[in-house]
């Protein structure tokens, strides 16, 4: 199975003083390796953690430790990516978002790992709903 990783747990797993961070530190022992992501997610990651004054030099070392791994270009996706940003602007949707929802749409045995609610609403596929991973409320 191929697990796909948002903004949320990534920061979760290296800051400690999130909440989610015991269990996404618990789901990081647990998943298949590499967790795919992009760029736009490691964009959004990397301010969070500098905003909230950690390094974001944590996911360079995710990166190089094979923990994480870019799944997607833009320029090859550039056109689904624009179709499903268009499909839920009234949500609205991040393009950290639309590649993740993409990804679900390239890798058919997949999980998204989130904390994010939206990805209850989008669709992959048009109108399939992507498999989540997400902490318990």
């Amino acid at each position: 199975m191929i697990v796909i990783v948002d903004t949320g747990p990534l920061v979760a797993l290296i800051d400690p003083d999130t909440t989610e961070h015991p269990w996404m530190r618990d789901q990081a022992r647990a998943l298949p390796r590499p967790l795919l992501t992009s760029e736009p997610v490691l964009t959004e990651a990397a301010f969070l953690l500098t905003r909230d004054g950690f390094e974001a030099d944590e996911l360079f070392a995710l990166a190089e430790a094979g923990v994480i791994e870019i799944g997607i270009e833009f320029n090859q996706e550039c056109s689904p990516l624009r179709s499903l940003m268009r499909k839920y602007r009234g949500v609205p949707m991040s393009l950290a978002d639309a590649t993740l929802v993409r990804l679900s749409e390239l890798h058919r045995e997949c999980i998204v790992l989130t904390l994010d609610a939206d990805f209850r609403i989008y669709r992959r596929n048009r109108n399939q709903p992507i498999p989540l991973l997400m902490p318990e409320k």
